[in-house]
Formats: C-alpha cells, structure tokens, sequence
C-alpha cells in the first residue's frame, strides 16, 4: 500500500511538469502561424460506428469525454483503496483534509458568484475555481525535494481527493443534459452486474473492463457526463479480490493506469484544452467578471478558505497539523490549491459548452493566471519556511500501525 502511494506522490510531481510544458505548447502554437491547424485538428470528426450504433464527435470531445474517464476511473480506484485501506480510513485521518477541501470548494464559488451572480450565463462558472490540479500541485511541492515533510504531501493529495470527489458530484447534479431513461437504464444494468460479480469473487479483469466499456457508452448516449462512468466503475472494482496474477485487482488496474493518466492523458488533455490566443486580448478582456472570478477565486478562495478551515478546525482540537509541518507550510499548500488547470478547465468546458467561445476564452485566461500566482505564492511560501538543516526522507512514508 505504501508502495502504491509512493507511486501516486512520484508520478504526480513528474506529470505537473509534462502538463506545465504541455501548456506552453498549447499556447506557444495557439499564438503562432499554426493555429489554424492546431483548431482543425482538434475539431476533426472522429467516428466509431457498429452497424445502426454510431458516436460520431470532434476530437477535442473524445480528448474531454473518452480520456476523462479513465482519469475519473483512476480518481475512483484511489478513492476506494484509500477509503477502506488508506490513508483515510479513519476518522482522524480525515477531518482536515475533508474540512479543508470543503472550504476549498465553497469559499471560490462565493468569490465567483460575488462578481457573476447577475449575469445567469456567466453564473454557469461557478465551479470552475473550485477545482485543485493535484499533478501539477505536487509538481510544484516536489521542487523542495526531501525538506517537505512527507505529511504535508499526503494532505495535499487527501485535498485534492476530497476535491475530486466534490467535482464528480458537481458535474452529475449541475452540468449533466436531460436523461435518457433508456440509455441508463443500460447503464444501471451494467452496474448491476459489477457489483453482482464483486460479490462473486469474479477473478478476470477483462470482465470487469468489458462492461465498464458498455456502462461508460450507455453513459455518454444517456446525457449524463461520461466520465462519471468512470467513477461508477471503479468503486465496484474488487480490492480484496485476486485477478489471475494472484494481485489485488484493484491496486493492480490503479498501477498500470498511473503511468498512463499521469504521462499522457493529462499532458493530452493540457495540450488540447489550454491553447488561447493572446492576441488582441485587453485589459478589458483580463478584468471581465468571468475571467476575474476565476482568477480571484482559484488565489484567493483557495488559500483563505483551505487555511481557515484548517486553522479553526485545529484550535478546536478537532484535528492536528500534519506531522513535521508548521503554520507557514500549510498556508503554502493551500496556496497551492489555487491551481486549478485541468480539473478547472474541464468544469469550465463543461460550464459554457455550445455557448459563445469568448466565455471559453475567458476560462483559460483566468485558469492560467489564477493558477500561475497561486503556484508563485505558494511556492515562495513554503522556500521561506524550510530550514535547511532540518531533512525528511523524501519518499518515506510511516509505517502504519
């Protein structure tokens, strides 16, 4: 278990800096003479059709609801493992990363709401500032090598699940289209059957990967964002149970797909989704309420809300510091909260979906500079309060008792 932590933690810090130059790119080529090509491509029709069945999208949506869902899968496969025999499953262990994800989703959104709360359109947004990129938060940590106690790394990820979680309960009950009944009523039978052969102790993976396919297209034709199949499936993948390499099958699909989540479906994902072009954007452009939202939110809802959740919750005994940090540190880390980049560009896409494109164009400029300022910040934060002298093991985690 230890093992696989350690492997969260390694593979996130090395992901932040594939998206981080993932991004660039974008940018660097949304800016450039090939633009052009970069939209064209990502709006290329790309068609899966079986007989009378067909999913016909534009590439960027297979990126947002094909990919997506395997890092949902992923999201829920650490989850349950982290739920039933993790870091978080006890009580104590749980309050003030749960408390401090809370505040870090509410305390954006009031911010957001204060500035578009009249515009019933630019309203849609208010999620978008919530949203904690735990890859690139931990790239950033991992830069102060083994002077980061290693609590602080794991309250930083235990955030940023939480904050998941919060974002998968956002998208189904806010920015989900009217149902089709029939379509999940496929998608409940399929469910169904997983959970049917948890129980069993069935041992075959490929199994379980087969419906989940059917469950995530019975999904996406449902109306229902797809990538909340992915979520669903993997809370009913077996952690107990063996697959045929005698492997808890869980932790051993939550292996194989860490790689793949952190070194290409987000640097994908990045790729597509954060290209704007800056040309001809004005002061007007920086300071519309949409954009603005999304920037105060993401620096200045993360660290107040994520602190003082966190500080109050402490000076009532209800919950401890991290072990090995200090007030500062912990400031640090909620300051690092406010980067948002991909979970909050993909709420946003999800947010003003067919509506005009400067609303996107408004999401990306204030994810990026929310982001930026809150990754200098907490970055500058955290150099300040390390002692030199003082040295943790970088990737040694306690022994659990």
């Amino acid at each position: 278990m230890q093992k696989i932590f350690r492997q969260m933690i390694q593979h996130g810090a090395a992901g932040g800096i594939l998206l981080f130059f993932a991004a660039v790119v974008a940018i660097l080529i949304a800016n450039s003479a090939l633009a052009g090509a970069y939209e064209e491509i990502l709006s290329l029709t790309v068609s899966v059709i079986v007989g009378n069945f067909a999913i016909e999208k534009p590439l960027l949506l297979w990126i947002n609801d094909g990919l997506m869902a395997l890092f949902f899968f992923l999201i829920g496969l650490e989850v349950k493992r982290e739920l039933i025999d993790g870091h978080l499953s006890s009580p104590s262990q749980i309050i003030l990363p749960a408390i401090g994800a809370v505040a870090g989703v509410a305390t954006p959104a009031i911010i957001y709401t204060i500035l578009n709360g009249s515009d019933p359109i630019a309203a849609r947004g208010w999620a978008i500032p919530g949203a904690t990129d735990i890859a690139f938060a931990l790239g950033v940590l991992s830069l102060f090598g083994s002077r980061v106690p290693i609590s602080l790394k794991l309250f930083l990820l235990s955030v940023a699940i939480f904050d998941d979680i919060a974002a998968i309960v956002i998208i189904a009950l806010f920015y989900s289209a009217e149902p089709s009944v029939l379509a999940l009523s496929i998608a409940g039978f399929g469910l169904v059957a997983l959970f049917v052969m948890n129980r069993m102790g069935v041992r075959y993976q490929s199994v379980y990967i087969l419906i989940g396919l059917v469950v995530w297209v019975a999904v996406l034709k449902s109306g229902v964002h797809a990538t909340l199949a992915g979520f669903a499936v993997a809370l009913l993948i077996p952690l107990k149970t063996k697959n045929s390499h005698e492997e808890s099958m869980l932790e051993s699909m939550e292996h194989g797909l860490q790689p793949w989540v952190a070194f290409f479906i987000l640097p994908v994902f990045a790729f597509s989704n954060a290209g704007v072009n800056l040309t001809g954007i004005s002061l007007g452009d920086m300071l519309n309420p949409v954009t603005l939202g999304i920037a105060l939110g993401l620096f200045f809802g993360n660290q107040f809300g994520i602190f003082s959740a966190c500080w109050i919750t402490v000076k009532l005994g209800l919950a401890k510091l991290p072990e090995g940090a200090n007030w500062q540190q912990l400031y640090g880390v909620g300051c690092l909260c406010g980067i948002g980049f991909t979970m909050s560009l993909f709420i946003g896409s999800l947010a003003f979906e067919n509506l005009d494109p400067s609303y996107i164009s408004s999401v990306k400029i204030g994810v990026l500079a929310g982001s930026l300022f809150s990754a200098l910040l907490g970055s500058l934060i955290i150099y300040r309060s390390l002692n030199p002298s003082v040295k943790t093991a970088a990737y040694e985690l306690p022994t659990r008792k």
